[in-house]
């Protein structure tokens, strides 16, 4: 008997940028952004009682029209929530050696501000890289608000 297992590779993350983007393009001339998020998470110490960060920095790409809109609006520090895949690759370092690296591929970056006009509620800018033909297609300039 042969159990199916439904795969699915969905990553959400929301952190705060570790640099300013830097927007390249490729030799066919579409834009890639690199970016590194830093995910915190607050513990305290059972031993001490203090209160202890737990940062993770995830490595982040973001492409086409999305990448050079991420340029545009975003710096270090900013505040973002990223939607997209985990994926792998393996390439050699300076020294010969082997290395794996896990990435997210972005498909929606959401920049988090807070409005003091609107009373300090969270708003997110959008991003997102181009839909294919089976996605549905959407308006991805407008601001939305993300409930908290």
């Amino acid at each position: 008997m042969d159990i199916r297992v439904p795969e699915l590779n969905q990553v959400l993350i929301a952190g705060r940028l570790t640099r300013d983007p830097e927007l390249r393009f490729t030799q066919k001339g579409q834009g890639v952004c690199p970016l590194s998020i830093a995910v915190n998470r607050r513990l305290k110490d059972p031993a001490t009682g203090d209160w202890k960060d737990d940062v993770v920095f995830v490595p982040v790409t973001v492409w086409g029209p999305a990448a050079e809109r991420c340029k545009e609006k975003l710096k270090k520090g900013s505040p973002v929530v990223i939607e997209g895949r985990l994926t792998a690759s393996e390439y050699t370092d300076k020294t010969g050696q082997k290395r794996k690296e896990m990435k997210v591929t972005a498909r929606r970056v959401q920049l988090m501000a807070h409005d003091a006009a609107e009373g300090g509620e969270a708003t997110a800018h959008e991003a997102e890289e181009p839909h294919t033909e089976t996605e549905p297609k959407g308006d991805v300039s407008g601001i939305e608000e993300v409930p908290f």
